[in-house]
């Protein structure tokens, strides 16, 4: 199973990096497969931290997406790296082990503190189809239009039946993103 998180790491001049990531959980620890090259990757073999946020803001997702990076962080409590101010819950990792792989080399990590900050407030079709769009959009490069467009189509459906403000305004960066793409504007 993965889950569809936000990752908060932290380069050796000490600047946040904030991504989505999904990560998986395999004996007792959290493993994190990012793609090479990637500053995430980059961060956190260098620093052997990072921070597994819980968030059912779909904003941020779509905003680290699109060239919005700005949210709030603060200090995690046991490890040298920030975490989101507004996450339901949050998990401090410490790395263990790589997996050594050329595309997408895999992190162990063992949990040094987790803590839950808020209550979730229930399942939301809207939220679930922006962090579809949001997985298509980290694969623009990939994909071809035609399946990008079919599938946004489909998504479409749970943003009008159930989408509120937040949705609505991840889902339009999203859109921006992908249509830019289309334009073959370099974002």
């Amino acid at each position: 199973m993965i889950w569809e998180t936000i990752l908060t790491t932290v380069d050796v001049q000490g600047r946040t990096h904030i991504t989505p990531l999904g990560v998986r959980e395999e004996r007792g620890l959290t493993v994190l497969a990012p793609f090479r090259p990637s500053g995430t990757l980059d961060n956190v073999l260098a620093t052997r931290i990072a921070v597994v946020n819980f968030t059912d803001d779909v904003r941020v997702f779509a905003g680290a997406l699109t060239g919005r990076r700005d949210w709030p962080v603060q200090a995690a409590e046991k490890i040298g790296c920030a975490r989101l101010v507004n996450t339901l819950a949050h998990r401090e990792l410490e790395l263990v082990e790589v997996e050594e792989d050329e595309v997408r080399p895999r992190l162990y990590c063992r949990t040094v503190h987790e803590e839950s900050h808020g209550v979730f407030p229930g399942f939301n079709r809207a939220r679930s189809a922006v962090i579809e769009a949001a997985i298509l959009v980290s694969r623009l490069h990939m994909l071809p239009m035609e399946k990008i467009d079919a599938e946004l189509a489909y998504l479409q459906i749970a943003i009008d039946k159930t989408a509120g403000p937040a949705e609505l305004e991840a889902w339009g960066w999203l859109v921006e993103r992908i249509d830019a793409h289309r334009a073959g504007v370099q974002a």
